[in-house]
């Protein structure tokens, strides 16, 4: 049995052609190169931006006001607000929960009156274009399986991340790029700041075929590792290498039918035509002065969010299905007011320059952005609360998300939580539902899109219930 689409799945996708056969026959019918799926029913987004803000930004500094808190500060939380939820080690032995209002001012933006943070002035002249779910929740407290989940729909490690399923199910619309690239920033050089570490399987390809992993590019001009060719090998010697190494591939494959070789032999090409396309996609001197002003000081700086930002743009520009971008640092224990500030200075100003950009080229149309963390933080202060400096732990029970672009309602709030920011007291979006509805945008039904691996049919969504949230649809 071979790992494809077709043979996988084709009783329920409609998959890459309408023809009942294989991947080695379909090969020989089509370019190998670029394939595409056709989808459940009509998609609004043909590819995803996904502004992953790894470490858990806190609502309660940029998009879930709550200025009620201001007359409690420093009072416990109280015990019925809290209930039986579990509390992480890190505050579990403090003798207090003692409430920590934010320091920052909020304002009202936009036709719907969006309540954003003076952390984020640039994400706040663009309300209009956003849909703010501010009643996410997720049910792992600690960093890695948040992450871990919110990225492959499941805690352990092992399954396939959204973007490989993407380029499993729809493949890819560039055949001289990947259908998924990666790419992890780091914070703006302040010291102190807690990068959470990320692992390769957030973007790995877990049980499906591993040329659906994604390919991170790192900065400078070989922004993809072993991208150049050693010192005298020439174009044509590298050609005539890789027909001679597609030759050995294919008489081994003839031979056992081991899927695993077609994989390899569809890398190595992969890689080929990178070699040609990576360096142009990546050398940003030809773009204008005004689109690195837009983007921001730290723009010019190779690895920067900035920088990254514009590489997403021209990843998407050129058909690139999945685009990932990780920003590291949201993780303030203590020192939060000084941490996120440095945070929302990295990604404000870059991010509101992407969305920009991305409507003034007609991108916006038919691509999705999703801005957010794996969890949210706490109402109650971490360590010593003082009346310009707090810390915040972690909270699975909600936290706050954008979407803007293809398909999405512009300039909405949707979902509601308590007077504390503590709990959700009106329509609940778990990570399930949120898969569900990204992968609605694109043309997928969840529950019809599967994998089978070790004797079971897999979806991204898993076996509990997960729905589309229609109320933030357009």
């Amino acid at each position: 049995m071979t790992h494809d689409p077709l043979h996988i799945t084709r009783r329920h996708f409609l998959g890459r052609t309408s023809l009942g056969i294989g991947s080695v026959a379909l090969a020989s019918l089509l370019d190998p190169r670029l394939l595409t799926a056709a989808p459940h029913f009509a998609p609004k987004a043909k590819r995803v931006i996904w502004l992953t803000q790894a470490g858990a930004p806190s609502q309660l500094e940029t998009f879930d006001y709550k200025p009620g808190l201001a007359a409690m500060f420093d009072k416990d939380l109280p015990v019925e607000v809290r209930g039986s939820q579990r509390i992480t080690g890190m505050t579990s032995g403090q003798a207090r929960l003692p409430i920590a209002p934010t320091i920052f001012k909020f304002a009202q933006h936009g036709k719907a009156g969006t309540w954003v943070s003076e952390l984020l002035p640039h994400t706040a002249k663009l309300a209009d274009e956003i849909c703010v779910i501010r009643s996410m929740h997720t049910e792992a407290i600690n960093h890695d399986p948040a992450m871990t989940f919110l990225q492959t729909g499941h805690m352990n490690g092992g399954r396939p991340s959204f973007g490989s399923w993407l380029s499993y199910g729809l493949g890819s619309m560039n055949a001289d790029l990947p259908a998924f690239v990666v790419m992890v920033s780091q914070p703006s050089g302040k010291k102190g700041v807690n990068a959470q570490p990320l692992h390769e399987r957030m973007w790995g390809a877990g049980f499906l075929p591993a040329k659906h992993q994604g390919v991170r590019f790192t900065s400078g001009k070989s922004p993809v590792l072993y991208l150049d060719s050693p010192p005298g090998i020439t174009r044509e010697r590298r050609r005539a290498e890789q027909d001679d190494l597609s030759a050995l591939n294919t008489l081994a494959f003839q031979d056992n039918h081991d899927p695993e070789i077609r994989d390899r032999m569809d890398q190595f090409e992969m890689a080929y035509r990178m070699q040609a396309s990576v360096p142009e996609l990546a050398d940003l001197s030809k773009e204008p002065a005004a689109v690195f002003e837009s983007y921001g000081p730290e723009s010019r700086k190779p690895g920067t969010y900035a920088a990254n930002c514009i590489l997403a743009r021209r990843l998407a520009e050129r058909g690139v299905r999945f685009i990932q971008l990780y920003h590291r640092g949201w993780d303030q224990h203590g020192n939060l007011p000084a941490g996120i500030k440095t945070q929302c200075y990295d990604t404000d100003q870059p991010t509101a320059a992407l969305l920009s950009e991305l409507k003034s080229r007609g991108l916006l149309e038919d691509t999705l952005v999703i801005w957010g963390g794996e969890f949210g933080r706490t109402v109650y202060s971490q360590g010593k609360l003082t009346a310009d400096d707090y810390g915040r732990d972690h909270h699975p029970r909600c936290f706050s998300i954008w979407m803007a672009g293809a398909g999405v309602k512009r300039g909405q709030v949707f979902g509601e939580t308590d007077d504390f920011s503590y709990n959700i007291v009106k329509d609940p979006v778990h990570v399930r539902d949120f898969h569900a509805t990204i992968m609605h945008l694109l043309g997928i039904d969840h529950e019809r899109f599967t994998f089978r691996a070790q004797g079971l049919d897999f979806k991204l969504t898993g076996v509990d219930p997960a729905k589309v949230v229609k109320a933030v649809l357009a």
